[in-house]
């Protein structure tokens, strides 16, 4: 099969790879439908993380279903698919606190490389959810979205304690922050502040229900958000890049009482524990136990009350991830989608 691989920082090729197969009973192989570019993914591919390249490339997944294991039993062949970036079993004590990321048995799917045209997923039974029936093709994009962004946002929405009467301040506008902004709108916050110096980012944080935009960063985003919210700040504020800067950013835009639920892979973060300590903040987050949610989402997508997948605005082929890196990279596309 066709496979990207990471060679080396900034360094992307699609190889022939193995296809997979069968390796433990609980293992199912997909067919994938489409895969895509996390932002994520361009940590190593800037060199931020080291890569002992050719390393496969890719977490977030959706696909039919061509091969189980003889002890999996809840998909089967021919079933369509949506699965989270870490395999779980869904039953461990972890798994039933809804925190699947945690899995005492966990498998990360970065390790197996999803954008390619087949996969192998572990513990099948407690990784896939399977869909009502074949999805319309323009469903797909939307589910494959909530296979990571959307199921992150989400949390981040959650763990932000978003909702009913809460103003919230969303810090980052690629992907995961723009989908927190549809979280947030879904969750029924009164007011969404989207922090975004980008225009087309802009339209869509609006579209999925942003109320105001902050251009402004660092210490003037904040006094923006304190101007907006009568000098007290957000009730529930959604980190989602992962710097230094945009976690002190997201702390200091949140009042007294409120939450910080934080969901960018974190790069190099240290709290000051005075600042934290007399700031009364609350914070909660780390890698979104998407598994938690795909039910849910699953179900709002099909009955089309959500569109996540607004958020692919470049689409290319298997063959072009070089491409599909390089747009992301440069900020020249929000997030990319990959047809095998």
């Amino acid at each position: 099969m066709r496979g990207a691989v990471l060679n080396a920082p900034g360094d992307v090729s699609v190889v022939d790879r193995d296809q997979p197969t069968i390796v433990e009973p609980t293992d199912a192989i997909i067919r994938l439908s489409t895969a895509c570019v996390c932002g994520s993914d361009l940590w190593p591919y800037r060199g931020i993380e080291t890569v002992d390249g050719p390393v496969p490339m890719g977490h977030e997944y959706v696909g039919v279903v061509q091969e189980v294991g003889e002890q999996v039993t809840t998909v089967r062949p021919g079933q369509f698919v949506v699965g989270s970036f870490f395999a779980s079993d869904n039953t461990c004590e972890n798994c039933r606190a809804g925190y699947q990321t945690s899995c005492v048995n966990r498998v990360p799917m970065g390790a197996l490389g999803t954008q390619a045209e087949y996969l192998r997923v572990p513990l099948a039974d407690g990784t896939l959810v399977t869909t009502p029936d074949q999805p319309a093709a323009d469903l797909i994009p939307s589910l494959l979205a909530a296979s990571d962004v959307l199921g992150t946002g989400w949390f981040g929405a959650v763990a932000a304690q978003a909702g009913p009467g809460r103003t919230v301040a969303v810090v980052g506008d690629g992907a995961v922050g723009l989908l927190g902004v549809l979280a947030a709108r879904q969750l029924g916050a009164e007011r969404i502040i989207a922090m975004s110096r980008h225009k087309s980012r802009q339209n869509l944080a609006r579209e999925f229900g942003a109320t105001d935009i902050v251009a402004e960063r660092g210490d003037e985003g904040v006094a923006r958000i304190k101007e907006l919210t009568g000098g007290l700040g957000a009730h529930s504020v959604i980190e989602a890049v992962g710097t230094q800067e945009s976690m002190m950013q997201a702390i200091r835009a949140t009042r007294p009482g409120g939450h910080v639920g934080y969901v960018g892979v974190s790069h190099d973060v240290a709290l000051p524990g005075a600042e934290l300590f007399f700031s009364h903040v609350h914070l909660h987050g780390g890698p979104a136990p998407v598994r938690q949610y795909l039910p849910e989402l699953i179900d709002l997508i099909w009955k089309r009350k959500l569109n996540p997948g607004r958020v692919f605005d470049l689409e290319l082929p298997l063959e072009k991830a070089a491409e599909a890196y390089q747009a992301m990279d440069e900020r020249r596309a929000i997030k990319v989608l990959l047809r095998p």
